[in-house]
Formats: C-alpha cells, sequence, structure tokens
C-alpha cells in the first residue's frame, strides 16, 4: 500500500528537478522539491516514522511538537487550496469588449529573443489583438543585468514580426517586477489616454497576484492567459502560493 504513494510522491519530486535543467532555481522548486522528498522517505519509511511520532508522543513537548506541526501542515494545506481555487478562477477571465488595454508583463529575455515562457505570452496576445485592430499593447518590462535588451524591447520586436503595426505598441521599459509592469504602464495609459481598462497577458499562474496589484492601484482588469508548460507550472505555481501571500499580508499590514 505504501510503495504507489512513494512512487507518486518521488514522480512530484522529479518533476520539481526538472526546471533546474534550464538553469531555473527559485522558492517554488526548493519547497516543492523538499516536501516531495520528505513524503518519499515517510511512505518509504512509514515504520520507522510512526516509531518516531509513537517516541514523541510520550513527552509533554513532543506531543506539542507533533500537534504544532500537524497544525501548520493544516493551515499550509488548506491555504494552499484556497490559493489555487482563486488562481484557477482567474484564469479565465477574458475582456468583455475591445475598450480595453492590452498588458504584456514581461519575462525571460535570452539572447536578445523571448523565452519559452514569453514567448506563450506574446503569442496569446498577438492573437486577441490580431483579432481586434483597434486595441492598442503595452509591453512591459525593464533589462535585467543578464539581458542584451530590455524585455520591452523585445516583445515589441516579435509582435512586429507577427504583423503587428508598430504604433499599436507601447514599451514600458524600466520596470523589475510585477508591482512596475502595472504601476508604470499606468503612467502610459494616463499619458497617451489609452481606455483605462486592461487586459493584462500572462502565465495563468500569475493572473491573480497580477490582479491583486492592478486593483491595488485602481484599474479594472481582464485577463489572458498564456500556456504555461507542464513541466515549469509545479515550480512556478507553488511560487505564487508565496508572492500571493506576501500580497495579502502587505495589503493587510501596510
Amino acid at each position: 500500500m505504501r510503495v504507489l504513494p512513494a512512487l507518486i510522491s518521488f514522480l512530484i519530486f522529479i518533476v520539481f528537478l526538472l526546471p533546474l535543467t534550464g538553469g531555473i532555481l527559485n522558492l517554488g522548486n526548493c519547497v516543492g522539491a523538499f516536501v516531495s522528498g520528505v513524503l518519499t522517505a515517510v511512505f518509504l519509511f512509514y515504520g520507522k516514522f510512526t516509531s518516531l511520532i509513537s517516541h514523541l508522543w510520550e513527552s509533554s513537548g513532543g506531543r506539542a511538537a507533533v500537534c504544532i506541526a500537524a497544525v501548520l501542515t493544516v493551515i499550509c494545506i488548506a491555504a494552499a487550496a484556497v490559493m489555487s481555487f482563486f488562481m484557477v478562477k482567474e484564469m479565465n477571465d477574458a475582456p468583455e469588449s475591445t475598450d480595453t488595454t492590452v498588458v504584456v508583463l514581461g519575462c525571460k529575455v535570452k539572447n536578445g529573443a523571448p523565452s519559452l515562457m514569453l514567448r506563450r505570452r506574446l503569442d496569446a496576445a498577438c492573437e486577441y489583438i490580431s483579432e481586434n485592430p483597434e486595441v492598442y499593447v503595452i509591453v512591459s518590462g525593464g533589462q535585467g543585468s543578464d539581458e542584451s535588451i530590455s524585455e520591452a524591447e523585445c516583445m515589441k520586436n516579435y509582435l512586429i514580426s507577427r504583423g503587428i503595426a508598430p504604433q499599436r505598441i507601447f514599451e514600458e521599459d524600466k520596470s523589475a517586477s510585477t508591482d512596475e509592469n502595472l504601476s508604470f504602464s499606468k503612467e502610459i495609459i494616463e499619458r497617451e489616454e489609452l481606455p483605462e481598462h486592461i487586459t493584462i497577458v500572462t502565465d495563468g499562474f500569475h493572473q491573480l497576484r497580477s490582479d491583486m496589484k492592478a486593483h491595488r492601484l485602481g484599474m479594472e482588469a481582464y485577463n489572458i492567459s498564456a500556456h504555461t508548460p507542464w513541466w515549469l507550472l509545479p515550480t512556478y505555481w507553488v511560487r505564487e502560493w508565496f508572492g500571493i501571500a506576501y500580497y495579502a499580508a502587505r495589503d493587510v499590514f501596510f
């Protein structure tokens, strides 16, 4: 009975390690690999694990530690489930009209070209703005220390290569975070007198946090979600839990 859950946990562990082959290391795959690795060990050595719990339960301090660990585990699972529900809910909130400004959030640029995730965001944006020629688009993203050009310039070049007229594209090339993506894009919208309702184009897992920032800025936001590669999705999904928790805590306490 323990072999199957141990095997599933180990396969999940491998999935969280896959992004390392592309040089991706963040809180998502670190936490995911740690938890799935611990679960694999628990199922493989279940007898020793239960013996350890029994031994701890014999002392008051051990019982307290076990209870605290159990409560924290339940809280974390519940929080992850709630956040995941709202993340999925925000993934498909397509614009209700063309009276909107599309804002494409930046991602990694490699050798002057969009990375896989950025290309998928641009393809999703391109499909919408090609079908709606009256809509303008803001490409938002600064230049990292390991990027030869800004993400905004890379995105604009890509959209132009896909047949989007340059005059429909506005560059926001100073931002270094989701907060700045939307704050600086709002400045462009106000300066250029573009439609105030925005349509955020990013990966599905990122839509909820982007919406939280947009609402904090007083902006109504629709969403168009890009498809995230399956082997990257678990890592970025888990990392997003921490980002959402930080945003929510910041809204409450600051």
